[in-house]
């Protein structure tokens, strides 16, 4: 089994860096599939995969000073995406409650991610013929990454197609220079969602061997995703989002129907 999430999370990792889609997004709907653990021990395996990724990503960025990522207009969605991840953390230990079958909420969690996704995916398609904004308010960048952080911190996908959605539309971002924003965003709201699932105490029930794998499989594919990115235009990165979405399509149905047999 260790193999196996040190793949998951290499090849998850890899293309989320290059999408700027984190990761999660694969590797919570995939571990899932194989229903080996419950869903609070995924959602805290994926949030450290993708947090160790976005740490090297964004890290080797800022160190490079490759001037990709617009700290100004990026660091309000940043801060609201932080604290939406908190919020969202309760939001799914609120809903969590209500059901006797603990697995049961995976099937909520995959079906709000199939709906999510198949908008992302129409949105991408139809990106040239969309009018699109530049949000210059910091409280307004505040209040949208409060939005995209509550939602990703419920769904335990690390940030996801939402964020290209987002900076594309209400800051006429390219795919590409979305893609290393994102995983600014997806940086800090990562970094609060593990201090809060630490002090839950979520992460007392995880195998520390697993976690240790994912979080190398994390880092490895951050370094492989970078390589990738400076080979690549922002018509590859799109056609590879494009691809990427509808595979998660089909996980997201397979995952809610296994769920709810």
């Amino acid at each position: 089994m260790p193999v196996l999430f040190f793949l998951i999370s290499l090849l998850a990792s890899t293309i989320g860096a290059i999408c700027g889609i984190g990761g999660g997004i694969i590797i919570k709907p995939t571990l899932d599939a194989f229903h080996f653990l419950n869903v609070p021990v995924i959602d805290f395996l994926s949030g450290c995969t993708v947090l160790s990724m976005t740490c090297y990503s964004v890290g080797r960025s800022l160190l490079k000073k490759e001037h990709v990522i617009d700290i100004r207009d990026v660091t309000p969605l940043a801060i609201g995406a932080a604290t939406g991840g908190v919020i969202g953390k309760y939001l799914f230990s609120a809903v969590d409650t209500l059901f006797l079958n603990k697995n049961a909420i995976g099937s909520v969690q995959a079906i709000i991610l199939f709906v999510i996704t198949l908008g992302a995916l129409l949105y991408t398609l139809r990106e040239t013929r969309i009018q699109t904004m530049h949000v210059g308010h910091a409280a307004a960048g505040v209040g949208i990454g409060l939005a995209l952080g509550v939602i990703s911190s419920f769904l335990g996908i690390g940030g996801g197609p939402i964020n290209l959605v987002v900076l594309s539309f209400f800051f006429s971002m390219d795919t590409k220079t979305a893609a290393q924003n994102s995983l600014y965003i997806i940086l800090f709201s990562q970094l609060t969602n593990i201090i809060v699932e630490c002090i839950s105490g979520t992460a007392l029930s995880i195998a520390w061997v697993d976690l240790i794998v994912m979080v190398c499989g994390g880092i490895s594919g951050g370094i492989i995703g970078r390589i990738i990115y400076r080979w690549i235009d922002s018509i590859m990165v799109t056609k590879l989002f494009v691809g990427l979405m509808c595979l998660i399509l089909v996980i997201c149905l397979y995952n809610a129907w296994q769920y709810m047999a």
